[in-house]
């Protein structure tokens, strides 16, 4: 077993070492063609603040959408209890956590805004 795990390793980085010359030769080649064919497609370069306020802007939209399927999970488990206390308490419970799941999301979302327009240079 050992013999296989250390013939495994050994091909594994031969492979990389013998493809790694050919790869790095071309690849200043390969990053004008991309931007080249970003800028015919209409793409532009943005800085790292932009991209990573889109993807927090994803994330809690991703967030909200969660909150919202929760709520109505919730709402529903209530309206369809029938007088069973076990079913109003699981939807209570569900609406509880939900909203302060939400509650601690947006506190975290509201720091990291805080710090970053407060520290960082505009």
């Amino acid at each position: 077993m050992k013999k296989i795990f250390s013939i495994a390793i050994v091909s594994f980085f031969s492979f990389f070492l013998l493809f790694s010359t050919v790869y790095t030769a071309t690849l200043g080649d390969a990053v004008n063609k991309v931007k080249t064919t970003g800028g015919t497609a209409g793409v532009a370069e943005e800085n790292v603040a932009n991209v990573v306020g889109t993807f927090i802007n994803l994330a809690l939209s991703m967030v909200g959408l969660i909150f919202l399927v929760l709520m109505i999970y919730a709402g529903y488990l209530w309206m369809t209890a029938r007088g069973d206390e076990g079913q109003v308490e699981k939807a209570m419970e569900i609406i509880k956590t939900s909203i302060i799941g939400l509650i601690i999301i947006m506190s975290a979302y509201a720091i990291n805004a805080f710090v970053l327009f407060r520290f960082l240079p505009q």
